[in-house]
């Protein structure tokens, strides 16, 4: 069954799915649709239109669909959607799009951490962790599995690629790309992140491959183009570099939103 306690205020157009669970003082607002097994915690804000999927656990204090904090928004119909199984603590903050249609979009069991701030137009891939104090500016796309330490910052329009880790504290002001370690400020990348890999269980033919695109991008006296160009004729054929490849052309292409890649810096 669906539980409300009588405190919480949910608007008649809110669809909560069973078994959703609504704590004391939750604010649950217009054409909001929360999915079966959701608990939403104590004093949390769900504002207008966000859809937010199954299983999910929002903590205390939690806001999401806020306006964005953005100089752009006009109070055009914009929303949050949610997928499924994410833990999202205390006095997390998720804002809604700028821009009529469009979403800011959190995928599936990702844990974001207490304080974190998501701003407007963001993308959350899966299984992303984003550890206390986090703020995303707007438009940051962070990939599958990246983890970002505690109380670091990350510019608006940048992308963190898919199994990379950035440490605590760090300013990240250009792209991170997959499978890196990343720290500093502003932030700089340090090694390939070898536990990483190992631990979602990147194959060692996929591991020695990617260990040598580090070498030819970092190592080198190659441009970004000229090591994109060597990685792909000697690598190319191995999926985890083709990844890593689509994520650098990606930040070549000099668009305006582009920040370009993070440098390499050895770790002192």
């Amino acid at each position: 069954m669906t539980t409300v306690h009588p405190t919480a205020i949910v608007d008649p157009t809110a669809v909560l799915e069973e078994g959703v669970v609504v704590k004391p003082y939750a604010i649950i607002g217009p054409h909001v649709v929360i999915g079966s097994g959701t608990v939403v915690g104590p004093r949390a804000v769900i504002e207008a239109g966000t859809i937010i999927g199954r299983g999910n656990q929002i903590s205390a204090g939690v806001v999401i669909g806020c306006p964005p904090q953005d100089r752009h928004f006009r109070g055009e119909e914009s929303r949050v959607v949610i997928g499924d199984g994410n833990i999202i603590r205390e006095y997390a903050t998720i804002s809604r799009a700028t821009g009529t249609g469009t979403e800011t979009v959190i995928g599936n069991e990702n844990y974001i951490m207490s304080y974190v701030r998501i701003d407007h137009n963001c993308r959350i891939g899966n299984h992303v962790v984003l550890v206390s104090g986090v703020q995303l500016g707007g438009y940051v796309q962070v990939d599958d599995q990246a983890y970002v330490g505690g109380l670091s910052g990350i510019h608006q329009f940048v992308r963190v690629g898919r199994l990379s880790m950035i440490a605590a504290c760090s300013m990240v002001r250009q792209d991170i790309p997959p499978y890196m370690l990343a720290d500093g400020h502003p932030a700089r990348i340090r090694a390939l992140n070898h536990v990483g890999l190992r631990r979602a269980g990147i194959p060692a033919e996929s591991r020695r491959a990617l260990k040598r695109a580090f070498r030819l991008l970092y190592q080198s006296q190659l441009t970004l183009s000229q090591a994109i160009e060597k990685i792909e004729q000697e690598l190319g054929e191995d999926a985890a570099v083709g990844n890593l490849l689509e994520f650098l052309r990606a930040s070549r292409r000099g668009a305006p939103m582009t920040r370009g890649v993070a440098r390499w810096e050895p770790p002192t």
